[in-house]
């Protein structure tokens, strides 16, 4: 076994091969070994012959070498550099165990003639300089635990060690892989939370992907919208100034063909002025003057003098494309803080007897049927019904889609009102705010719409052409706005208060219907 060694030991490292190669000589080296020699070397020679070379010599690998010093390495290789061999076979062969009574390693065959009796303690084979005691020179039995580390029993019995806690080895060994067992246990329980933590942030960070690839995809679709609502706005604007354009050019056009005429009246009174300047006849220049020559300069004296037709009115074009913008950016902190609006559903307990409510609780119906409900504290007498839902705080909205005919209000009012008087109607109290359409055939404000609260009545100054409405609702700052959804998102009016109850949807209907989109 020695010599076996020795044959798979580099000349240069004193170590097992590792990688190697054979030069032109028949000599084998660690490749890294011969490497940096020859590195260093002034002319090339082989480290063990000396045999020199011309050139630098090529490392060819020894393949069968390496394999069996692998072999060599994984069979004989022990807790240390070295393997440790059996005492009775002359160190020629691997132990197998070793005796700490009798201070000799064993192979296989020389174990099974050993001393069979407890006393002889047999562990993995081992080297045993590190087993005894450095002073007394006697095997380590004992484990001090006030100094922790291992002494022999001469040890234990002097005076350094007198009054401390001692224990046998194994004993000391056995309640110290007791208490690693137990923190194994620990370190499992925390290896799991670990796990479990892990994981969850993994899904965390899932979730916070898959929010990004949805916010991104809304936020493309919203600079659309956005982009869209500012060619429309500019659009808008273009048309308007044009218009305003052609209306003051024609004021100028006109103001030009009034002084043109006024000025050929002055020729004509100025030419009829010279011929009785040049006239010899007195008689004939005073009765002149009474057929109408003096008339007409009395005329000119009288004639009012013309007003500038004035320039184009930048002013209004500046504050359409600030409302346009206000709009735009209204619907941009509507998006920006709610991404979904709320589900709402009617209550068929509190809808009016001349209503009817659709089976998926959407749509609410006039009818000119009284259907003969019960009377009930939550039902309403006017023809009104409320959503199951309730808001006490938060930013929410909801949007609704309307007849284009008839009359409707939509808005939200507080749970306390009294729902069984005329004063519940479209927002004839203070716990009501809405907005409505309020049709009166020929009336002179048909197809009129307003928002109203407390019978506070806020005409809507432009036109309305849409039939779909967004209900925005911000509970902490007191705000309820109304917009229009045809074509660009357009602000028709906030309400302003303190909220202090729940808030419920409410929604009017007189003649068609409402309903809640989805």
């Amino acid at each position: 076994m020695a010599d076996l060694k020795a044959e798979l030991t580099c000349p240069i490292c004193l170590d097992i091969f590792k990688d190697p190669v054979t030069l032109r000589c028949g000599h084998n080296f660690c490749r890294g070994c011969i490497d940096r020699a020859l590195d260093t070397q002034l002319s090339m020679f082989c480290p063990q012959c000396r045999k020199r070379f011309r050139s630098r010599p090529v490392l060819n690998k020894n393949t069968n070498l390496n394999n069996i010093a692998e072999q060599f390495c994984s069979r004989h290789s022990g807790n240390g550099d070295s393997t440790v061999l059996c005492n009775y076979c002359d160190f020629t062969f691997p132990a197998i165990k070793t005796c700490l009574q009798c201070e000799t390693s064993m192979c296989e065959r020389h174990l099974r003639n050993h001393n069979r009796s407890v006393q002889h303690t047999l562990i993995d084979p081992t080297t045993l300089e590190n087993r005894k005691c450095p002073i007394h020179m006697k095997i380590l039995e004992y484990y001090c635990t006030v100094d922790d580390s291992c002494i022999c029993l001469s040890c234990s019995l002097a005076e350094e060690h007198r009054e401390h806690q001692v224990q046998p080895v194994n004993e000391a060994s056995e309640n110290k892989k007791e208490r690693l067992r137990k923190f194994l246990e620990t370190m499992s329980y925390k290896m799991e939370e670990n796990e479990k933590k892990v994981q969850n942030l993994q899904e965390d960070m899932r979730k916070i992907q898959e929010k990004a690839n949805v916010v991104t995809r809304r936020v493309h679709d919203r600079f659309r919208a956005i982009r869209r609502q500012l060619e429309i706005l500019e659009e808008t604007l273009i048309s308007d100034i044009l218009s305003r354009k052609e209306e003051t050019l024609r004021s100028y056009t006109d103001h030009i063909q009034e002084l043109e005429k006024c000025k050929e009246e002055l020729l004509k009174s100025r030419r009829h002025m010279e011929e009785l300047c040049n006239m010899t006849d007195p008689f004939s220049v005073l009765q002149e003057k009474q057929s109408g020559g003096g008339g007409t300069m009395d005329g000119e004296r009288r004639r009012k003098e013309l007003h500038n037709a004035g320039g184009l009115d930048v002013h209004l074009i500046s504050r359409t494309l600030k409302m346009g913008l206000c709009d735009i950016m209204i619907g941009l902190n509507i998006w920006f803080y709610i991404q979904k609006p709320a589900e709402l559903v009617l209550d068929v307990s509190s809808k009016s007897p001349n209503l009817q409510v659709s089976d998926d609780l959407k749509t609410v119906t006039h009818s000119q049927t009284n259907q003969n409900l019960s009377e009930t504290e939550e039902r309403f007498e006017g023809n009104q019904v409320l959503s199951t839902m309730s808001f006490s705080s938060g930013r929410h909205y909801w949007e609704v889609q309307t007849s284009d005919s008839g009359n409707w209000g939509v808005g939200v009012c507080c749970p306390s009102m009294d729902w069984r008087t005329d004063l519940s109607s479209l927002g004839c109290n203070n716990k009501l705010w809405c907005l409505r359409r309020w049709s009166w055939g020929l009336c002179k404000f048909n197809n009129e719409y307003s928002a109203i609260h407390s019978s506070d009545v806020s005409q809507i100054s432009h036109y309305v052409s849409s039939q779909s409405f967004r209900i925005y609702l911000d509970y902490e700052a007191g705000q309820l706005s109304f917009y229009e959804l045809q074509g660009p998102i357009r602000h028709l009016h906030t309400f302003s208060a303190i909220f202090t109850e729940p808030l419920h949807a409410v929604f009017y209907v007189w003649g068609e219907w409402v309903r809640v989109k989805s």
